[in-house]
Parts: C-alpha cells; sequence; structure tokens
C-alpha cells in the first residue's frame, strides 16, 4: 500500500509542478503577503488545489495538511504533507530551484516523501526500505541517489536557505561556525539543498527554522540515500521546526555546533 502511494505521489508531484512552470516568471503574476510576510500566489494556491484534488480521489480517507488551506483529518492512518511551491521567493524571481514537496506520513511516521524540481526536470524519491531515486533530462532511466563520502567539514560545501533565518532565531553564531569551518558556503536553499545532498553533490544543509511541509519528504530521503536528517539537537523528525540534512558522514560535526543553540 506505501508503495502505491509513493507511486501515485512522484505522479502528482509531477502534475502539480507541471502547472506551476506555466505561472513561472510571468510578470503578470500577481503576489501577495501572507501574516508573516512571506509571499504567495495564485501558482501556489493552484498546485496545492490540484494535489488534494487528486489525493482525495484515490485516497479520499486519507488526511492532509498542506502550507496553503487548513488540514483534512483522516481515518486511514495515512496524511499526506504537501508545500506546492517551496521556494516561493526563488520562484517569483525566476529562479529554478524552486520545488514541489510531497511527505507520506503512516500513523505519525515519515514512510515516503518526493522532491520534483519542476522548472529542472528533476524528481527524486523514496519509501522506507526502497532506497532513493532521481531522475533528470541528462540520463534515461532513474538512478538511484547517494550522498557523498565527504569526510571533513573543511572540505563540504555547506547550504542554507536564508542567513536571515539564523539572525531571527539568534543563532547568528552557528552561521558563522558553519561558514568558517566550511571550505564553501551557498544559500542554494530550501528543498533544491537536501535534494543536493541526497544526490551527493553538496555535502551539508541546515536551516534554523522550517514547517512540517518544508521537512516531510527530507527525513526519508535523506535516509535512503545514505545521508541523514534530524533536528538541530539530533532528533530524527520533521516536526522540530528546524533541520540539519548530511551525508552523515558529517553529522556528528554539525551537531557539535548546533547543539550549543
Amino acid at each position: 500500500m506505501t508503495t502505491n502511494r509513493l507511486e501515485q505521489a512522484v505522479a502528482f508531484a509531477r502534475e502539480a509542478g507541471e502547472f506551476t512552470v506555466r505561472l513561472f516568471y510571468d510578470p503578470t503574476l500577481a503576489v501577495e503577503r501572507k501574516g508573516d510576510q512571506s509571499p504567495v500566489t495564485e501558482a501556489d494556491r493552484g498546485a496545492e488545489l490540484l494535489l488534494r484534488e487528486r489525493i482525495g480521489a484515490v485516497f479520499p480517507d486519507d488526511g492532509i495538511l498542506g502550507e496553503e488551506f487548513p488540514e483534512k483529518p483522516g481515518t486511514s492512518g495515512y496524511r499526506w504533507l504537501l508545500d506546492p511551491i517551496d521556494g516561493t521567493k526563488s520562484f517569483i524571481h525566476g529562479v529554478p530551484i524552486y520545488s514541489t514537496l510531497i511527505g507520506i506520513e503512516r500513523e505519525g511516521r515519515p514512510v515516503s516523501g518526493v522532491i520534483a524540481l519542476p522548472a529542472l526536470g528533476e524528481c527524486l524519491w523514496a519509501g522506507l526500505g526502497q532506497g532513493a531515486w532521481h531522475t533528470s533530462p541528462r540520463f534515461s532511466v532513474p538512478k538511484q541517489a547517494r550522498v557523498s563520502n565527504c569526510a571533513n567539514l573543511s572540505e563540504a560545501l555547506f547550504l542554507t536557505s536564508e542567513k536571515l533565518t539564523f539572525d531571527q532565531t539568534n543563532r547568528e553564531e552557528a552561521y558563522r561556525e558553519f561558514e568558517n569551518q566550511a571550505r564553501l558556503t551557498r544559500t542554494w536553499g530550501d528543498a533544491y539543498g537536501y535534494f543536493m545532498v541526497a544526490t551527493g553533490r553538496a555535502d551539508l544543509m541546515v536551516d534554523a527554522e522550517m514547517s512540517p511541509w518544508d521537512a516531510a519528504p527530507l527525513l526519508v530521503i535523506m535516509q535512503e540515500a545514505g545521508g541523514r536528517f534530524t533536528d538541530w539537537q539530533g532528533n530524527a523528525t520533521i516536526h522540530g521546526g528546524e533541520g540539519v540534512g548530511s551525508n552523515g558522514h558529517l553529522h556528528d560535526a554539525a551537531m557539535a555546533i548546533t547543539r550549543k543553540f
């Protein structure tokens, strides 16, 4: 049953992603501000409505928690967590590293996840015990995703979404430590950063602030790719309000920094 849901989740994420591409970098697209001042567009809302419609048609008893609309309770024990556009700031400025995210929980435990990169044509998905799989226009069949072998923070590519979130959560020093210790630092962030780590193109991704729908697919994907995803104290959860995704080799070094804050 989980496999069937994962297969459907990949199809749903791709379809919702295609919907967003039709509005990507549209100069006429209206951008609104939510209560927390984060941006939202008709692309965000339309993609989530599409996902909710598809899930409801195939799995009517499953719960749904999404970023843009109220939670729909379920009775099956399964819950879908949705972020129709993770990286709306990138999306509205024509930066193609935004993503469509789907995570699935069973009885509160993450069991599968999907990260689709619609503007880049890439997709990454995983189910517990099924490995992590990556598609790209660069190859004709899905490839198994694996993290890098980098074992020293001094040789690592460290990613984050925004330095501002470190400042807003009084963790400026944590950011400075990561930047000082890593070989390279870039803000290729949001779920795209975790995609980079899971496919071995980066080594460490850290966020000081995350919502459950931001983190929903990450724990399973990172684990199945050979890495780790935890909160700043080392708990393997998508509900910690923060996130550290690593190739596994660097996780203890990351924890040595984050646990101080």
